[in-house]
């Protein structure tokens, strides 16, 4: 080979990897997180676990990327060790996928729809079709599928390229006695390992072995040690993927080893005995791609096979290599709910943003009973229930710091047009639910001054109080109801009841003035009283964000509180028919048990 020879074996091995690497992204994306959800939710049978692992990973194209998602899960107690087992059995069957469709690239034949078949007639149309897609398509998933198609031709491209610059040292003695070594097990095992965790994909390194097979250096009986190694060096992405992690994830990561390592250890054993015993013609007979595919597929079904039985000595293993300690066993049911937004999952963004909206829920349930909490102790002061407000308002601040540390780093990921408005809805919302939490906070603060003042509100700044208090429950309740289920036809009917309650707050400080001009009132009252109506008007202002979040997620084009004009005619009107119905409902010359029931009906 001259050094053009070798600049060719070279870029095809480079347009190979970036091809299987960019294939697999689209793909990825194009789930959008689904595979991963299905992974999480149904395991609860091994089988079917090996068949969601093999399914998952056949469509992924990458068993590294399952087995470093179910060390995710499982740091992030979404799901138990026991459970991820028979997956990663599955995934190693469906990462053999790759290798079936390389080995098209050996199809030989002078018929039109045979030579179709070949990777270098069909791979031109999909490059071709890719292009289209890229350069037209407006919509992500087109865009997705453009990435797919293309990365498929790029990784043919690559394989061909890579097969044809080799082809010319099958008349090379001396390359071929390199190959030859292979067939010592323990020589072939490592060699394999090592490519694998080098380039970190069992798919790739059986690719190259694939192209390197057109030499016809390699033999049936030189490939097995070779392949076994490259199963055992794919766990190294995920024992990269586990250093940091917790336990669980460690032990899940050595799972992935040790099937892999006995599986091979069981699989040499028979073969050799068998081997030894009967004498297979086939053993010293050339393998060709397809020849490799199979006994990847092969060793692989078999490895699942045998050991699909022992998942609990697989489980006990993991536990003797990283034994249970005190502190898991103390922490058992009480695992940190932070941890489901594990780092690992930023690959995937659709399952990642999955898992912070999960957590952005139970912040907006959170931040909803902490004013609700708050609010009540205007009627009857608890000092150990202004202590649970406190707590809350803790908890709301670390759910925000939390979650957009993680959203940012979610941010600097490659996210399709849905994602990135879904991280920037979720960046405001989070936001709008500790700002919620803060308001709380101050009305508790506000309530406590009064108690060590000894001061109390008359009659009817406590009437007015209730009214403005029932406004403010009935638009969070609204706000974040709409959150929760995504109903932007909810979200509409917030911001009326916001407009109300702006009135609300200046039509007390009128009356305040008023009562103080007719030495009804005092100013040391009058105070408190202003800064608890400020704080209501506030958190109606960010129940108002939060419905825009919602209705801008259906429309893009709008922009907060200036939405009304860019509403339908029939809207308008419903707007301010709503605007009318509020504004009855809520007004502080109602009787209070009409205004109570009212918004109790609410």
């Amino acid at each position: 080979m001259d050094i053009f020879g070798f600049l060719s074996l070279i870029g095809g091995l480079s347009l190979f990897l970036y091809g299987m690497h960019v294939m697999g992204a689209g793909l990825e994306k194009l789930s959008g997180g689904r595979l991963e959800r299905i992974l999480e939710k149904l395991t609860s049978n091994p089988i079917k676990a090996v068949l969601l692992g093999a399914g998952v990973t056949a469509v992924i194209q990458s068993s590294s990327a399952t087995t470093v998602m179910l060390v995710g899960f499982v740091n992030s107690g979404i799901m138990k060790l026991s459970q991820a087992i028979g997956i990663i059995m599955g995934a190693n069957i469906g990462t053999t996928i790759t290798s079936w469709l390389l080995s098209l690239t050996g199809i030989e034949g002078g018929n039109f729809f045979i030579r179709m078949l070949k990777p270098s007639s069909f791979s031109p149309i999909l490059a071709l079709l890719g292009i289209i897609f890229l350069l037209s398509a407006k919509s992500s998933k087109k865009k997705d599928i453009a990435e797919i198609l293309l990365g498929f031709a790029v990784l043919m491209f690559g394989m061909e390229t890579m097969s044809s610059a080799v082809k010319p040292l099958a008349d090379v003695p001396e390359f071929t006695g390199i190959l030859t070594k292979f067939s010592n097990p323990l020589l072939g095992i490592f060699v394999g390992a090592l490519l694998t965790a080098v380039i970190q994909s069992s798919s790739a390194s059986v690719g190259i072995l694939q192209a390197l097979s057109v030499t016809g250096a390699f033999t049936y009986g030189s490939v097995l040690p070779i392949i076994m190694g490259q199963n055992i060096g794919t766990c190294v992405t995920a024992m990269i993927s586990a250093v940091g992690a917790n336990k669980g994830a460690r032990r899940t990561a050595f799972v992935h080893l040790y099937f892999n390592m006995i599986g091979s250890v069981v699989f040499l054993t028979v073969y050799s005995l068998l081997n030894a015993a009967f004498h297979f013609p086939f053993t010293e007979e050339t393998v060709g791609a397809a020849g490799i595919a199979a006994i990847h597929s092969i060793f692989n079904i078999f490895a699942t096979l045998v050991l699909l039985p022992f998942t609990k000595g697989l489980e006990k293993l993991a536990y003797l290599t990283i034994p249970l300690s005190e502190e898991e066993q103390k922490a058992s049911g009480t695992e940190d709910g932070f941890q489901i937004l594990d780092p690992r999952f930023l690959s995937t963004p659709g399952f990642a943003l999955e898992q912070c909206m999960s957590l952005a829920k139970k912040m907006a349930l959170l931040s909803k009973d902490t004013m609700e909490q708050s609010m009540s102790l205007l009627g009857s002061y608890s000092a150990e229930q202004a202590h649970l407000v406190k707590q809350q308002e803790e908890l709301l601040d670390q759910y925000e710091d939390k979650l957009s540390a993680y959203l940012t780093q979610l941010n600097s990921q490659d996210l399709t047009a849905q994602e990135g408005q879904g991280v920037s809805t979720l960046m405001h919302s989070i936001n709008d639910f500790e700002r919620i939490g803060d308001h709380a906070l101050n009305i508790v603060e506000i309530i406590e001054t009064m108690e060590k003042k000894h001061l109390a509100f008359s009659k009817k700044p406590r009437q007015e109080l209730e009214v403005f208090g029932c406004a403010v429950k009935d638009i969070l309740n609204r706000s974040i109801q709409a959150f929760l289920t995504n109903d932007p036809e909810l979200a509409l009917t917030v911001e009326p009841l916001e407009e109300v309650i702006d009135d609300l707050n200046k039509e007390i400080k009128k009356r305040h003035i008023k009562r103080l001009q007719k030495g009804k009132c005092t100013i040391e009252l009058g105070i408190p009283l202003t800064e608890l109506a400020v704080n209501y008007e506030r958190v109606a202002d960010h129940c108002s964000n939060l419905a825009v979040y919602i209705i801008q997620m259906e429309d893009s084009s709008i922009e907060a509180h200036g939405y009304m004009g860019n509403l339908s005619t029939e809207v308008q009107a419903r707007f301010e028919q709503m605007l009318q119905t509020y504004r009855e409902q809520y007004q502080f010359t109602a009787k209070k048990e009409k205004l109570t029931a009212s918004a109790i009906r609410q």
